[in-house]
């Protein structure tokens, strides 16, 4: 059964893909749907870019591992930061503002907003460099599982995926994904409710109550796996804002804003994305809290025989779910892995062909030649992803290093460059610099250590936040008149 689960979800991305392709006629079709997609597809695409496999595989497994039911704060933070607050304070904004400025990406953002082409050459190299990891983390929490339910080599498993997903994104872009992601995000939520019943009705929990006292009898730290902030409350607070406040400045879900058709779109989108981020992102954290219970308190080991966290949810998975609904559940991960990779792919291809190729070094290039660059590149970031994928490494530390890292340099010229007319070309490169600097300045110190890659994250958005504003006053300052092109322009608008 779960083979024929597998035969029909690739049957309909396929076939999503090749009726996408018929509505392509121009680079904005393909990039953003020709900016008319509507609340209930984006607040969908929103949602599962978000949440991938590693988030039910990487991050639920050693986080539920580490922190126990507290873990779930982490999912509250997803839904009220990383999505409610994200879409009230950026989505009228940004679409606003880039339908102004006719900027299609983040880096062609950057250049019009502070007059700066080689401030879009610069975040161009930063996206494609630095979400290749991102990407490649997806891969890996995909191929644990598909390892472990069919018993296929784990890198067949993500070449495999890494074949479907350049498939149907070429064909139909961003239209493609978005429909995609629609389907994917229902079979998300159906997916997840049962996977929480058979998890906790499992003799390994007993029933909510009696696995919350089984957790309250596992203490660290002078704590329990069942206390309210967990065993360590710092660095749960330092994962709740790297993966919430972070998403504001990742180009993949910024990327969502520009796409959706109105503001009266923005409403109900905002409604639907929270609910579905608040369902997801806590039934994740709540079913890998229980790992330890399922697998009598040891970490487990992969398959070169030292411990490996990243293999909790997979067993887990495997002992509480039946046979017949192991098919749903790679489904399900497939889905939220699908939606991601598909949209970490798309920035990234738009990143070079837009930005630089078309924008910097061949601006005369036409439409046709645009589109076989993009879908090339598509093709060819899917590619690499799948080489640093089949290099080992832990899921959890290449996605929260490269999430850390776009959100440090970009969040903070970004959301200041959206409602403060003063952020200078200056304060912007600020912000640039002191992003990506504490980023690979901790990671020189702590190498790429799972256990420091979120407070690094943290560090650099903060960093960057204190950065721009602190350098354009100081710009402002030396030189008046050192404000952007568009500065004028802002100071009339009203802050929505």
């Amino acid at each position: 059964m779960k083979y024929v689960f597998l035969a029909m979800f690739v049957c309909i991305m396929i076939s999503i893909g090749i009726y996408s392709r018929k509505k392509i006629n121009s680079v904005q079709d393909f990039l953003l749907g020709g900016r008319k997609m509507g609340p209930w597809i984006t607040a969908f695409a929103y949602g599962t870019t978000y949440f991938s496999a590693v988030i039910f595989v990487g991050y639920a497994g050693r986080i539920g591992w580490n922190f126990g039911l507290s873990s779930m704060w982490i999912g509250i933070g997803n839904a009220v930061v990383g999505s409610l607050l994200a879409w009230l304070v950026l989505a009228k904004r940004t679409r606003k503002m880039t339908h102004e400025l006719n900027a299609s990406t983040m880096p062609e953002f950057f250049e019009k907003r502070y007059g700066s082409k080689s401030m879009k050459v610069f975040s161009a190299f930063i996206i494609f460099i630095f979400l290749l990891p991102y990407s490649a983390s997806v891969y890996q929490g995909l191929g644990y599982l598909f390892e472990k339910v069919f018993g296929i080599p784990f890198v067949y498993c993500m070449f495999a995926m890494a074949v479907l997903t350049g498939l149907y994104l070429t064909l139909g872009g961003y239209i493609a994904t978005a429909i995609n992601d629609f389907v994917q995000g229902i079979i998300m939520l159906a997916g997840v409710f049962l996977m929480i019943y058979f998890v906790v009705s499992n003799e390994a929990v007993g029933g909510l109550s009696q696995g919350i006292q089984k957790l309250s009898q596992i203490s660290s730290n002078g704590r329990t796996l069942a206390d309210f902030f967990g065993v360590l409350p710092l660095s749960l607070l330092s994962l709740v804002i790297l993966t919430s406040l972070g998403t504001w400045g990742l180009p993949q879900m910024v990327h969502k804003f520009y796409a959706i058709k109105d503001e009266k779109s923005i409403k109900y989108a905002t409604v639907v994305s929270t609910i579905f981020a608040l369902i997801v992102a806590c039934s994740a954290y709540f079913m890998g809290s229980f790992g330890r219970l399922f697998l009598g308190n040891t970490i487990p080991s992969g398959s070169n025989g030292k411990p490996n966290l990243d293999m909790v949810m997979p067993l887990l998975f495997q002992k509480a779910l039946p046979e017949s609904l192991m098919g749903i559940l790679v489904i399900l991960i497939l889905s939220a892995s699908m939606s991601t990779l598909s949209a970490l792919v798309l920035i990234s291809s738009s990143a070079i062909s837009i930005d630089l190729i078309k924008g910097v070094f061949i601006p005369d290039l036409n439409k046709k030649k645009t589109m076989f660059i993009m879908r090339t590149l598509c093709c060819v970031f899917v590619l690499l992803s799948f080489v640093i994928a089949v290099t080992p490494n832990s899921i959890l530390t290449l996605m929260s290093f490269s999430w850390g890292t776009v959100s440090g340099c970009f969040l903070a010229p970004f959301i200041y460059g959206l409602y403060w007319s003063k952020t200078t070309k200056a304060g912007a490169w600020a912000g640039f610099i002191a992003g990506l600097g504490c980023s690979v300045v901790g990671v020189l110190i702590y190498g790429l250590n799972a256990s420091m890659a979120p407070n690094l994250g943290v560090v650099s958005m903060f960093a960057s936040l204190v950065a721009v504003p602190f350098v354009s006053l100081i710009d402002i300052r030396i030189n008046a008149h050192n404000i952007s092109p568009i500065a004028a322009k802002q100071e009339d608008s009203s802050v929505a």
